[in-house]
């Protein structure tokens, strides 16, 4: 398997842009494919805040998605894709509906409110100019768009976390690809491949971590939300709603893997999904990637920040 420039934009017809506020840590990130695609989504954590996920239930009639937004600020983020929708509008990207152009837009919020300047929150403007920066160039990670104000290790609040952020990867077999995007933004810490913590709640007593799933066996904190980890699985796969769901199912695999705890009540996981159609593959093998491409993603997310 060979590995690409590692983005979203490795598969043909997604391109992705950002924007964000460095004064109020917080921003957001929109993949947009053009002609459509066929879109699926999990939401694993208890405490989500989406937009338009319904529509990626099989029997619903909608079988395309035009773009998916990850933001930050909470439920106020959500503000965003209706920027994005009128920035696609006017490009007539989108369906056609009794001569109009309706694009059709999803999204996934983290919470980063507290990080930066609280006055300072994603909306309608910020959503616009992400969707308008979209390119098949772009490759940044780390504190860029949703990742602006990610952070991870808050069981003991922000004064021990570590700074997050965006991390993306992709992965090939034979034509096939598969590209990650994640914005990592946990309660818990994240572990590498050796299972080491790479970042996570700093060790009030000393160096170190604390190993958040080992503190909370043995205290009395409570976890609190404001947590989250978002992201989007891309690929040149032929898949079908239903399919696109079970990848979307099996990325999150991939979070229970390299993030301790995570889907907790706490949390809002979700896992979007958006297939071009144009490999037929095994949906299986499409699966294995995806968890492959957004464990990766995951822990490009920490290193790209420390670097």
């Amino acid at each position: 398997m060979d590995l690409y420039k590692g983005y979203l934009s490795d598969v043909p017809g997604i391109i992705v842009g950002h924007a964000q506020d460095f004064v109020g840590m917080t921003g957001v990130t929109v993949a947009i494919c053009e002609k459509g695609a066929v879109g699926g989504v999990d939401v694993r954590g208890s405490a989500p805040g989406t937009r338009e996920t319904d529509l990626f239930q099989a029997e619903k009639s909608v079988d395309r998605v035009h773009a998916i937004v990850l933001s930050g600020s909470s439920a106020f983020g959500l503000s965003a894709s209706s920027g994005v929708m009128d920035y696609l509008a006017e490009k007539r990207i989108g369906l056609e509906v009794l001569g109009q152009i309706v694009p059709i837009v999803a999204q996934a919020v983290i919470f980063d409110l507290g990080i930066g300047d609280s006055a300072i929150k994603v909306n309608w403007e910020m959503g616009f100019e992400a969707a308008k920066n979209a390119c098949a160039e772009e490759n940044r990670q780390g504190n860029i768009g949703t990742g602006t104000g990610a952070t991870v290790g808050k069981i003991l609040g922000q004064e021990y976390a570590m700074k997050a952020g965006l991390g993306s990867a992709s992965v090939k077999a034979g034509d096939l690809v598969v590209s990650a995007m994640v914005a990592v933004n946990a309660i818990g810490d994240v572990f590498d491949f050796d299972n080491q913590i790479i970042a996570g709640a700093l060790n009030p007593q000393g160096q170190g971590f604390l190993n958040t799933a080992e503190y909370y066996k043995k205290s009395t904190v409570q976890m609190e939300n404001g947590n989250t980890t978002i992201g989007i699985i891309a690929t040149n796969a032929k898949l079908s709603k239903a399919q696109a769901n079970k990848t979307a199912q099996l990325a999150q695999n991939a979070l229970a893997r390299r993030i301790v705890p995570a889907h907790t009540a706490f949390d809002g996981d979700t896992i979007f999904v958006m297939a071009t159609g144009e490999i037929e593959s095994d949906i299986t093998l499409v699966g294995i990637l995806a968890v492959e491409a957004m464990e990766k993603a995951i822990i490009n997310a920490i290193n790209s920040v420390k670097n």
